[in-house]
């Protein structure tokens, strides 16, 4: 069988390497060597730092170190996989995917996925497995719906989302995983969603679309280094998980007539690092959620510890990164990047509704650029969509501890609507070093309701009376006249 080498085990085989090289080389360069020894003690000191009681920390986001290769490794073609892209292999995923799970005690193992266009229906992951996509290896999601499972609606939203009642699963799913790895050099997982999206706007579907990748109730998950396209719904959805990691991918589906194909959808997740990725997408690159109204409350699973940087977002019809408006299990303790938003409806959003409970806060945004991006940053407290009659109208929920850092761009429309409520105001919400570039020169661009909070220093455009002034030096210049002057104006 043939064994692939995935970069997760770069670094070990470096180790093993310089213990072979270092005897030969020692004799003619010891002045190098010596540099060399004092870059690798560095190199190993500053590693050291960043490990916590066995834990990588990510700027205060921990998270486990990366999986090393496995002990065993098998290719697809070895269960009968044929990658001609019309043979159904979803026979030869189970039958590769079961010969994985007898190695769980032993490190576990790696399927690897040769080049070629493998369909096939929804399958599940095991434990201790690495999914392995080579360069041009495609797995291709079957667009006929039959061949797509059904399953409960997930507890903390109590409908299937679109439909009531059960849901189709995702592409490739897991349950009560741990220590998953879905990688590769740059493959691409294909969720062929165009029959799916027309279906749904012709009203043919009777359940909720299933995502591409859905992992759930599970921990210590990495996706790295591959490519997601065509999502039949929301690309990927971590259910109630801990310790995951999203690097260095890509996720693409058409700007427009791709409903609700988000990009990366955290739900109920604690410990969480997304960053150096590309998404463009139908709907929000990026949505962080915890659950729907009275069924998210009783299920009471929070959002937090997220870390999300280093990205470059697009979405034509909703934002680039969301929370909510699905929050109902409660949103702390989210940063928000190194972040680059081009050609977007809205930039970076927050939206509930009564109903929701919970609350949203400790959020920071830092070093966030906008370019051609109609309504910068946005805060909404009257997305009231619901899944049912049963929600209870005055559970209401906390908006405070907002942050806004360095903010930066042109070609915004409006570079600030905070919609806050009477039920619901916006508290605690500071902007710092801002200066935003408008296609438009109305009076009224930063527009403010309900909004209690402060600027710091000189910020561009001028920003809503609701804010207290204060200096560079933290001292306040001018309070607010009143933090319920109501300026938001939907026609621009």
């Amino acid at each position: 069988m043939m064994v692939e080498t995935s970069t997760l085990g770069h670094f070990h085989h470096q180790r093993l390497d310089l213990r072979r090289w270092v005897p030969a080389f020692f004799t003619s360069h010891k002045t190098l060597l010596t540099l060399l020894w004092i870059a690798a003690f560095a190199s190993v000191f500053l590693w050291q730092r960043n490990i916590v009681g066995g834990f990588l920390v990510y700027g205060g986001i921990p998270g486990r170190p990366m999986p090393m290769l496995r002990p065993m490794a098998f290719n697809l073609t070895d269960f009968g996989g044929v990658g001609d892209g019309v043979t159904l292999n979803t026979e030869a995923f189970e039958r590769a995917v079961s010969a994985v799970s007898k190695f769980g005690k032993k490190g576990g193992a790696q399927l690897n996925v040769p080049p070629g266009r493998w369909l096939t229906a929804p399958f599940n992951l095991t434990s201790h497995m690495t999914l392995f996509l080579a360069e041009d290896a495609v797995i291709l999601g079957i667009d006929d719906e039959k061949y797509w499972p059904l399953m409960p609606p997930l507890p903390s939203y109590g409908y299937g989302r679109e439909h009531p009642g059960p849901r189709y699963g995702s592409l490739i799913h897991g349950q009560h995983l741990k220590d998953v790895v879905i990688t590769g050099h740059n493959g691409t997982i294909n969720g062929q969603g165009q029959s799916w999206w027309k279906k749904y706007r012709q009203k043919r579907l009777n359940h909720t679309r299933g995502p591409l990748v859905q992992i759930m109730f599970s921990s210590d998950i990495v996706i790295t280094n591959i490519t997601l396209r065509d999502s039949p719904f929301w690309t990927i959805h971590p259910y109630d998980c801990k310790n995951i990691t999203i690097k260095g991918v890509t996720i693409l589906a058409p700007v427009f007539g791709a409903p609700n194909t988000d990009g990366i959808d955290p739900d109920s997740c604690e410990d969480m690092l997304i960053e150096d990725c590309y998404i463009s997408v139908g709907d929000d690159a990026i949505a962080v959620k915890s659950g729907w109204d009275q069924y998210g409350i009783d299920y009471g699973r929070p959002s937090m510890n997220i870390m999300i940087r280093n990205l470059v977002v697009r979405s034509m019809v909703s934002a680039g990164i969301s929370i909510g408006s699905e929050m109902s299990g409660g949103v702390s303790n989210v940063t928000v990047e190194n972040l680059l938003i081009w050609d977007s409806r809205r930039g970076v959003r927050i939206k509930t509704a009564p109903g929701r409970g919970a609350y949203v806060r400790q959020i920071t945004y830092r070093n966030i650029t906008f370019e051609n991006v109609r309504v910068g940053i946005v805060m909404k407290t009257d997305y009231n969509e619901h899944p049912d009659d049963g929600y209870d109208p005055l559970a209401l929920p906390i908006l405070r501890d907002i942050s806004f850092t360095t903010v930066h761009g042109q070609g915004v429309r409006v570079p600030v609507r905070i919609h806050g409520s009477e039920e619901i105001p916006v508290r605690n919400v500071t902007f710092k070093d801002m200066s935003v570039g408008l296609t438009y020169k109305k009076k009224h661009i930063f527009q403010c309701a309900f909004v209690q909070g402060r600027v710091i220093g000189t910020i561009y455009p001028a920003p809503c009376e609701n804010l207290d002034r204060y200096n560079e030096q933290g001292q306040l210049v001018k309070h607010s006249a009143s933090q319920n002057v109501t300026d938001i104006d939907y026609d621009f």
